[in-house]
């Protein structure tokens, strides 16, 4: 039988915060056979991937107001993996965005969903920017898995995040 750790992230999400680090540590202390129990105000596709690469199943269970209940479980042999890396190609002969979309007033998942939904319409080495209150970093494995790079940073004060995101040739 497996043991959870509980992790709550509704209430970084509803404060605006970025809960995947949080989310990474609690892998990182999970004892070999443990799970991990996520508590969350929307149904986390985009992590079921994520954790998915680093060995684990999930089952999620639908609670009150919309609200969450996911359980990861270790497949056969979970590996610990670090985060993905932004794709580092030739950025110096990018074309000027196509598409820009400003997602920071769009709650999770709808800036990602919005952001593929873009790409997809993107031509051969065609680029988009987004704007976003926060690092997407559950975009980035859905982007690299459709093999689109991309380039992205906070703007100085830290407030917006900008993405560029560039369709392969």
């Amino acid at each position: 039988m497996t043991d959870y750790i509980d992790v709550d992230v509704r209430p970084i999400l509803r404060a605006g915060g970025e809960p995947f680090s949080l989310i990474m540590a609690a892998l990182d202390r999970l004892e070999p056979g443990q799970g991990l129990r996520l508590y969350a105000p929307f149904k986390p596709v985009p992590l079921f991937a994520v954790m998915a690469d680093k060995g684990f199943a999930h089952s999620a269970q639908a609670l009150d107001a919309g609200e969450w209940e996911v359980l990861f479980t270790p497949a056969v042999t979970a590996t610990k993996q670090s985060a993905p890396a932004c794709s580092t190609p030739d950025f110096g002969d990018w074309p000027e965005p196509v598409v820009r979309l400003d997602n920071r007033d769009l709650d999770p998942p709808e800036p990602m969903v919005r952001i593929l939904a873009a790409a997809e319409k993107l031509g051969p080495g065609e680029t988009l920017s987004a704007l976003l209150r926060r690092e997407p970093v559950f975009l980035f494995p859905q982007l690299e898995k459709r093999g689109y790079h991309w380039l992205g940073g906070f703007s100085p004060d830290g407030a917006t995040y900008e993405l560029t995101v560039r369709a392969p040739l």
